[in-house]
């Protein structure tokens, strides 16, 4: 029609779950026609979410759930039109690996952080003079917190190193692989530094915290029937964009009106103008697309650090394990000093595997943590015995599996280091001035998916209300039906 404007270009770069997310909410929230390209630099979409055939079943390869507790997540698993696929643990009763025998991971901790004097006891996770350390923050006087500090330097203050060592220490070594004494309190464990701001004893301001969960809160995690790897191709297709695999970019400028990306190598490069630009990339990329037009932004990002992992897969016949497994699976402490961190019963964690091939056990082995670069320095058929030596002496299993798969994630944990809020305060001021330009990704709020789609969202809402701020006055009452 003579005198509509032409639609307003947004793109995103960058194809994980975040840039996805962004994609999607973008094209929900908009009033008018938007074209909205995604451009991901990786052969497929999905970043850490990917899903692939282990001895015949579709296992995840990357992230295999999300919580369930906090509401984005199955949010947008809702909007791309997967809200019948979410499927609950059948187990969640996890063990710790402390000193060379599986033990119940005590009840009524928060992030391992104990309340349960009596139950810790029983777990007998610590040693009787572990235990004793523990007992004292009910007496000792209070350690008030007024700045960030580190996870283990609060948690050891009042209940001792073994509480770190051997119960917080793994539980966080499950989301970051990173290390206790550089992890931010405020960042990695708020609820943790709340407590710490107010309270004088941990131990029984964790047990008011774990009281105040509600009966019916429901299960903590979830996941997708096809595996959280189903979720990116689905939320690509419910945004509409047009998504563009094996592009990186490596140039953003400011230009009037917008922004000018380059893409591909020189001497086959490709121009792309847009009105608005979503960054969802990790980091360091985001900081070299940044160095230019936001320098404060993008030597703030540079400061991130990231950690590497790598997934052993394994598929063994059920009638191979003298004992069948049960439980989740377990973690196992640093100061254990072996390869796996941890380990998970994905057939017995998830009973809808399970039905799929009840003759089946499948064991996802994690290896890696912060400055532990030099175990996944070795080739696949290395990791494979590891993980196949891991299994034998925790569960007794002789057999070699019938399936293994391995999978390498380099790079891929953002480690939120004291001071990381500060951090990604300063990222967002700078970034915020810049007309049309916003970020999101594991990098700022947390590494899960509810929380990538919350950021997701965030930034959405910013290029659109930019939009909508620079929409030429012709375009007043040609909007679109949000609901369209």
């Amino acid at each position: 029609m003579e005198g509509t404007p032409a639609p307003r270009h947004v793109v995103v770069v960058g194809g994980g779950i975040a840039g996805l997310a962004a994609a999607l909410y973008l094209r929900r929230g908009a009033t008018r026609e938007i074209r909205i390209t995604v451009l991901e630099g990786a052969p497929r979409i999905g970043g850490k979410l990917h899903v692939s055939e282990v001895a015949g079943l579709e296992v995840d390869a990357g992230a295999e759930a999300m919580l369930a507790r906090r509401p984005e997540g199955k949010e947008l698993a809702r909007l791309a039109g997967m809200d019948d696929m979410l499927v609950y643990p059948g187990t969640t009763h996890a063990s710790i690996l402390s000193r060379g025998t599986l033990r119940a991971l005590p009840k009524g901790q928060v992030m391992g952080v104990p309340s349960d004097l009596a139950a810790l006891a029983a777990s007998r996770v610590l040693s009787p003079g572990g235990l004793a350390r523990v007992a004292l923050d009910r007496i000792l006087p209070p350690t008030t917190v007024t700045t960030d500090v580190s996870v283990a330097a609060y948690i050891r203050a009042r209940v001792g190193g073994e509480v770190v060592d051997r119960l917080v220490e793994p539980l966080l070594g499950g989301v970051y692989a990173g290390r206790s004494e550089m992890l931010s309190l405020q960042a990695t464990m708020p609820q943790i530094a709340a407590i710490a701001r107010t309270e004088r004893s941990l131990t029984q301001a964790v047990g008011d915290v774990v009281a105040a969960v509600p009966k019916d809160a429901g299960p903590v995690f979830t996941t997708l029937k096809n595996g959280m790897g189903s979720l990116p191709e689905a939320v690509a297709k419910a945004s509409g964009a047009d998504v563009r695999t094996g592009v990186t970019v490596r140039e953003l400028v400011r230009i009037p009106g917008g922004w000018r990306l380059v893409t591909g190598p020189t001497r086959d490069e490709e121009i792309i103008e847009a009105d608005a630009v979503v960054l969802a990339v990790p980091a360091t990329a985001a900081a070299r697309l940044l160095r230019r037009e936001v320098p404060g932004a993008a030597a703030e990002l540079a400061g991130i650090e990231y950690a590497s992992m790598a997934i052993a897969t394994l598929a063994y016949p059920r009638d191979a394990f003298p004992v069948p497994p049960s439980g989740s699976g377990y973690l196992v402490p640093p100061v254990e000093r072996r390869p796996v961190k941890a380990a998970t019963f994905s057939t017995i964690k998830w009973p809808h595997l399970a039905e799929a091939d009840p003759g089946v056990v499948v064991v996802r082995c994690s290896m890696g943590r912060l400055g532990e670069e030099h175990v996944l320095q070795r080739d696949d058929a290395e990791l494979v015995a590891i993980a196949v030596s891991e299994m034998a002496d925790v569960t007794g299993v002789r057999v070699f599996p019938i399936d293994t798969r391995i999978t390498r994630w380099g790079g891929s944990l953002p480690q939120y280091n004291v001071g990381h809020l500060g951090r990604v305060a300063r990222i967002r001021a700078a970034t915020a001035i810049q007309p049309g330009l916003a970020v999101c990704g594991a990098a700022y709020d947390g590494v899960g998916v509810p929380a990538c789609a919350a950021t997701a969202r965030t930034a959405a809402t910013q290029i659109l209300d930019h939009l909508a701020a620079s929409e030429p006055r012709a375009a007043a009452g040609a909007a679109n039906d949000p609901k369209g």
